[in-house]
């Protein structure tokens, strides 16, 4: 079956063109404004999809709120439940919600599916599920924690089992999503039980633009200021937060990497900041865990920062993890083996989302 997925991210587009689990083809358009339909007719043409023709589409779809807890096919119903939950992770479902009518108006006698980034934290244990706020939060509100993605998890815990040669029911793991979103999420025979995300894609660890969790009070106390609008603390903590802020450089580890080793004192201390972060989260994450087989490093930071990626393992050798070489590797592989061992992981979204639309989609349908 040969599955088209369309992944909108906040400043990209990345389109896939998968046949019967193998990857064709695969293409990143950069979006500068909305996701429209220029931009989604250039990413299915840079994959070929137009010529060769699909059998269905995948999007990706950060934010599924209670409902929506398994690859679902799109219809305007469906739509509308995505935009009710849109408000909790704006970055991600709304350019979501403009690729999928963009695509559905550009291939209408296709199915389209929806695959999303919570869906895996769905069966989460009421201990990882709660917070402690007032229960009228929870009842009236919705209040929980979600986990995000969670495709990224389902994937890294697939290759986790063929790196080591161990069925994922055997296996206890971290997986430490970095890129521009960051999140930590600790696995126990294949099955989320806690993730540094929660209500929203803003919580957990420090991120590119992204603040991660802070001192609630600090929220309380801008706002009675008066300084800012409710908008305005969104924004700023949604984008003007996180490495940028404390490092500058447009908050690209590459660059900030760079400045540090030139001597740049900002860029050092947001390398530190993010390290230390990170290293609290899967720490953190393994107390949910019986045990720790492995850790698993994937998403743009986790794959390619080697020097970072040894600075975070560093902090962890009061659990017992190994230190790890600095050196970057291009490929999936065992960093080392343990225990527990460390494991570099390429994201490969696409492949679960083509999946999942191969299993719900019958072919010809």
């Amino acid at each position: 079956m040969r599955v088209l997925t369309l992944n909108a991210g906040s400043s990209s587009l990345k389109a896939s063109l998968i046949d019967d689990g193998r990857s064709i083809a695969t293409a990143n358009v950069p979006v500068d404004g909305e996701h429209d339909r220029s931009v989604v007719a250039a990413a299915i043409d840079a994959t070929g999809a137009t010529a060769t023709g699909v059998d269905a589409i995948g999007h990706r779809v950060v934010h599924g709120g209670e409902d929506l807890v398994a690859p679902t096919r799109i219809d305007d119903e469906v739509i509308e439940r995505i935009q009710g939950v849109s408000a909790l992770a704006p970055l991600h479902n709304v350019p979501a919600l403009t690729t999928i009518q963009s695509a559905r108006s550009l291939i209408p006698d296709r199915p389209h599916v929806a695959c999303f980034d919570t869906a895996f934290h769905a069966r989460l244990p009421e201990v990882a599920r709660r917070y402690p706020v007032p229960e009228q939060w929870r009842t009236k509100w919705g209040i929980r924690r979600f986990g995000f993605h969670g495709l990224s998890v389902e994937w890294s815990v697939r290759r986790a089992q063929d790196l080591l040669g161990r069925s994922g029911r055997e296996l206890a793991l971290v997986v430490a999503h970095l890129g521009s979103g960051c999140s930590v999420t600790a696995t126990a025979d294949g099955e989320s039980v806690w993730t540094s995300m929660g209500f929203t894609p803003l919580d957990g660890l420090m991120m590119r633009t992204r603040s991660g969790a802070i001192d609630p009070g600090i929220i309380i106390h801008v706002l009675r200021r008066g300084d800012l609008s409710v908008d305005g603390l969104a924004d700023a903590l949604e984008h003007e937060s996180g490495l940028v802020a404390v490092g500058g450089h447009g908050g690209d580890v590459r660059e900030l990497q760079a400045a540090s080793d030139e001597g740049d004192e900002r860029a050092a201390l947001a390398l530190d900041l993010f390290a230390a972060s990170a290293a609290a989260a899967i720490a953190s994450a393994a107390t949910r865990l019986e045990r720790l087989d492995a850790m698993v490093f994937t998403g743009g930071i986790g794959e390619y920062a080697g020097a970072l990626r040894a600075t975070i393992v560093s902090r962890l050798g009061v659990l017992g993890v190994p230190a790890i070489s600095a050196r970057e590797t291009g490929e999936d592989r065992v960093i080392d083996p343990g225990p527990p061992a460390v494991l570099r992981v390429e994201a490969r979204e696409d492949l679960v989302i083509a999946e999942a639309v191969a299993t719900l989609v019958p072919r010809g349908s």
